[in-house]
């Protein structure tokens, strides 16, 4: 599946001018310009600062980030790559331009994927920084949840890019670079201080009013992120504020979804295509709308499925199938740990496993992977798709209806239980196990009496594959790059057996676009 890029406008572009096109109807989004003299619609406005997580939009007269396939440019879909393609996750079958080199983890500043998920990023905040120059006296809540929005997707750039141009307000000036420290410090304060303004947090499913918007509790989760991964960004560890945040989500509305339906297990009813609706989404602390009817997008969840399937497997809801990312056989092993795993379907797979969240298809597969572009060379990845767990159909087969769970609870279970283990020795206490085996318990998986730090990320493995997590867990470990690494995985720097690669590369490269228009901005170091 060949998807090649026509265009990027570079960040800093973004920042001083703001326009877009959508494609859809319910979020009612309209081209906005402050280098015009328009109406103010602060509805529309508001609302494209949530569209940008889940649409592509192409803009005006390329004014946004325009692509041959606007599905390249979804903000879920780059995200996804950034944090699954070069960990021992995630392989892809596809030679467009930029997931060869993030396959083997060797990118450079010119590639492609890595721009995209800057430029859009920046695009997302562009549109934030307007709304709060414009309409942030409207009201305090949409206020805050804007300022919130904009520090994920801050929070999204200093975790990959490390050192980046902050910028506040639409401005003709170049914005300067922070260092990754700075962000760190800049989005701690920005989240605690809008965080009281925040709506209280409340689980929703799609019939509630507010679903998709963000509360109190995704401002915890954000923090809970922020500090668990404080010792990377800084130098200095967080782990009492990362457990302080994660349990406050913990004892918040939000819960973990245990309730199984006919076939379809409660692990696999969160990533289903009425995820919105069957109940799961009491989990989802911020849930990016998707609905093939109304939100058409190839870079959001259709994605996470399309580019997964081939058409030898039973239906995934829609009519892709790519033939792209699989299962490197690392992870497969997080639940065939003898190297047992079977060529079965999927529905044979969690039997075998003993775990529900083994959502793989291994029929004419091999676990092996020998050649990066044979897609059945490797185990198929069946985690997303857009069935209806109640036997209802798909408004449309083309998109997909299945919301993409961006924070949800079973994180912070994990979160905490790994911010006390570094607390407490190495070993996970008492409540931290007890957190750790509810996950468990929900996937049939069985309990354990105890947990070492390296049980929590093979945990947190099992519980998030494919959720654009894995880079971050392993730089945390210290497991990613750098010669002093001890894990190495198929195709890691480039080898079939894997080597370890530069430390450096723990940071994407800032891209060439912006480094060319942007004086104020410095290269990462070892590009």
């Amino acid at each position: 599946m060949k998807r090649y890029i026509k265009t990027l406008v570079p960040a800093a572009a973004l920042l001083m001018a703001v326009g877009t096109t959508s494609c859809t109807n319910d979020l009612d989004v309209t081209p906005i310009d402050p280098n015009k003299n328009t109406e103010l619609n602060v509805s529309s406005l508001f609302n494209m600062c949530y569209a940008n997580f889940g649409l592509e939009g192409d803009g005006p007269g390329n004014a946004n980030i325009a692509a041959e396939d606007p599905g390249t440019a979804g903000l879920i879909r780059q995200y996804w790559n950034m944090n699954e393609l070069g960990t021992d996750e995630a392989i892809c079958a596809w030679t467009d331009p930029g997931v060869t080199t993030l396959n083997t983890n060797q990118q450079d500043a010119s590639n492609m994927m890595v721009s995209i998920f800057y430029n859009r990023l920046y695009y997302g905040i562009s549109v934030c920084n307007q709304y709060l120059d414009v309409a942030s006296g409207v009201d305090a809540t949409q206020t805050a949840e804007i300022r919130l929005l904009r520090a994920i997707q801050y929070y999204l750039a200093m975790d990959v890019f490390g050192n980046i141009p902050l910028a506040t307000t639409i401005s003709p000036a170049m914005p300067e670079q922070k260092t990754q420290a700075e962000m760190y410090a800049w989005l701690e304060n920005e989240v605690l201080e809008l965080e009281p303004n925040l709506s209280e947090p409340k689980a929703k499913t799609s019939a509630d009013a507010n679903y998709g918007r963000v509360d109190k509790a995704a401002a915890w989760m954000l923090l809970s992120r922020l500090y668990l991964n404080a010792e990377v960004y800084t130098g200095t560890a967080q782990w009492e504020k990362a457990a302080q945040y994660a349990k406050k989500v913990i004892e918040s509305d939000y819960h973990l979804f245990t309730t199984g339906t006919g076939a379809y297990s409660s692990y696999a009813q969160l990533f289903m295509g009425n995820n919105g609706e069957n109940g799961s989404s009491v989990e989802a602390v911020f849930p990016i709308l998707q609905q093939g009817s109304t939100t058409a997008s190839y870079g959001g969840s259709f994605f996470l499925m399309a580019s997964c399937w081939k058409d030898d497997m039973v239906s995934n809801g829609t009519n892709g199938n790519w033939q792209g990312n699989r299962a490197r056989p690392e992870l497969v092993r997080q639940f065939f740990p003898n190297n047992d795993a079977p060529n079965e379907t999927s529905a044979n797979m969690t039997v075998a496993a003993g775990d529900d969240r083994a959502l793989f298809w291994g029929q004419d597969r091999t676990l092996q992977i020998e050649t990066i572009t044979d897609f059945v060379q490797g185990f198929s990845v069946t985690k997303f798709n857009n069935v209806y767990s109640d036997g209802g159909t798909p408004t449309r087969t083309d998109f997909a209806d299945t919301d993409f769970f961006f924070f949800r609870v079973a994180e912070a279970y994990l979160t905490y239980a790994e911010a006390m283990a570094r607390l407490n020795g190495g070993t996970a206490p008492e409540d931290a196990v007890s957190l750790l085996n509810q996950l468990r318990m929900r996937a049939h998986a069985g309990t354990k009496s105890a947990y070492t730090l390296q049980d929590i990320l093979d945990e947190r493995s099992r519980e998030l594959y494919f959720e654009g997590l894995r880079r971050t867990d392993l730089i945390r470990y210290g497991k990613f790059g750098g010669e002093s690494a001890d894990y190495v995985w198929s195709w890691k720097g480039g080898s079939a057996n894997g080597v370890n690669f530069k430390k450096e590369y723990n940071l994407m490269p800032l891209p060439s676009s912006d480094l060319s228009v942007n004086a104020n901005l410095k290269q990462n170091a070892g590009y």
